[in-house]
């Protein structure tokens, strides 16, 4: 019975091709927007996450905004290194600069620090040294270059001992990062870097006088969150327990954040994908509404020669059931289609298709095929024999 009901469904889709074609169009464009746009939210956050995740989970970021006329100093940051529960320190300032080199001149991102901040943000060397404590001590002006702004400025990585001016002072070059391996400013591809001693920065900047900003690494991954309240309790009574007076950002907290906020994206996105395909499901409907009406003879002689009403419904609901399920074949196979496009168009981000949304798919096309077919399929499935043989519409 079921075989038969596959046959004669198979056969009334192919009967009416380009009507079948159109109606499965709502669902392929329902299942093509499901997979792709949560396959993109899933690819962009696995993306972040590793470069997230390349700098470290046991990285606190501290950011003072109320010093209390007194300034955090680079001595009770090494303070704050002996506690047992901390790490490293390292102060981070930021200033824009005019870099240039013979007759190359560029824009460039300087950040002033201490050689602390190499191993905080596990950073890798291309070539020559990071900065080092007597650096800080004599105010040396040393620079290190991430490869970007080596190749830019300079047209090689093979750099180390050049000379490079950056608003007019010059600099010597003692280091080169890894490709990529800026870690204030890993998400923006392109950028032009130059790390310089922090009390260097302070002499050099306008509008840098004292330490706003710092980075602490905890002892271990496991003792993160005894960092955070070491941390915190150092700076309340630094501050006179001032909680308005600093901000303390844990990085693994930072990324439990952002997976709430991307699986909250993903499931919005599905929702709105999941109404296409309703919309689709209601094509369905209507089409197999349309197909019972034209068919309603054919009905009649099967109803006539002892055709009972399961038998009936289940040939349009199997049709229903397959014209959806066809759909997101297709929306499937469309879907790869353009993720591997996108791939190709943004190497830096690889999009994959989860098993998981794809079943999600074929779960959510399956009963949109039931919900919307069961109507037309019980429609056809009470029309009277002699009303249907009697029909000549």
């Amino acid at each position: 019975m079921i075989f038969q009901s596959l046959k004669m469904a198979w056969s009334a889709i192919l009967s009416n091709k380009m009507r079948s074609f159109l109606t499965m169009l709502g669902i392929i464009i329902g299942v093509v927007s499901l997979v792709v746009l949560v396959s993109i939210v899933s690819g962009a956050t696995d993306s972040v996450t590793e470069q997230i995740n390349s700098i470290g989970t046991n990285l606190l970021t501290v950011r003072i905004t109320d010093d209390k006329e007194n300034p955090l100093k680079l001595s009770e940051l090494s303070e704050i290194a002996e506690k047992e529960e901390i790490g490293e320190t390292a102060p981070i300032a930021q200033t824009g600069a005019t870099a240039k080199s013979g007759y190359t001149s560029d824009d460039i991102t300087v950040y002033g620090t201490t050689g602390a901040y190499y191993n905080i943000q596990g950073l890798t060397l291309a070539a020559g040294r990071f900065l080092k404590k007597s650096d800080m001590d004599n105010n040396t002006y040393v620079a290190v270059l991430n490869q970007t702004a080596a190749e830019e400025i300079f047209g090689t990585t093979n750099v180390i001992g050049e000379e490079i001016s950056l608003d007019g002072r010059g600099f010597r070059i003692v280091g080169v990062l890894a490709e990529e391996e800026s870690a204030v400013s890993s998400l923006i591809s392109g950028t032009l870097e130059a790390y310089i001693p922090y009390t260097t920065i302070i002499r050099m900047a306008d509008n840098i006088f004292h330490i706003t900003s710092f980075y602490a690494s905890s002892a271990d991954e496991d003792s993160m969150d005894a960092a955070e309240s070491t941390l915190k309790t150092w700076m309340l009574e630094r501050f006179g327990n001032d909680e308005d007076a600093f901000t303390i950002i844990n990085q693994s907290a930072l990324m439990e954040t952002m997976g709430s906020v991307t699986n909250t994206l993903a499931l919005m996105l599905g929702g709105i994908a999941g109404i296409s395909l309703l919309v689709g499901g209601i094509g369905i409907m209507n089409i197999m509404l349309v197909s019972v009406t034209e068919r309603t003879k054919e009905i009649g002689i099967r109803k006539a020669i002892g055709a009972g009403r399961a038998s009936i419904m289940m040939q349009f609901l199997i049709e229903a059931l397959m014209v959806s399920l066809m759909g997101c074949l297709a929306g499937i196979v469309l879907s790869v289609g353009i993720l591997y496009l996108a791939g190709m168009a943004m190497e830096e981000m690889s999009f994959h298709i989860s098993m998981g949304v794809v079943w999600v798919a074929v779960g959510f096309s399956v009963l949109i095929g039931v919900v919307f077919g069961i109507y037309p399929a019980g429609k056809a499935a009470g029309k009277p024999p002699i009303e249907a043989l009697r029909y000549s519409g």
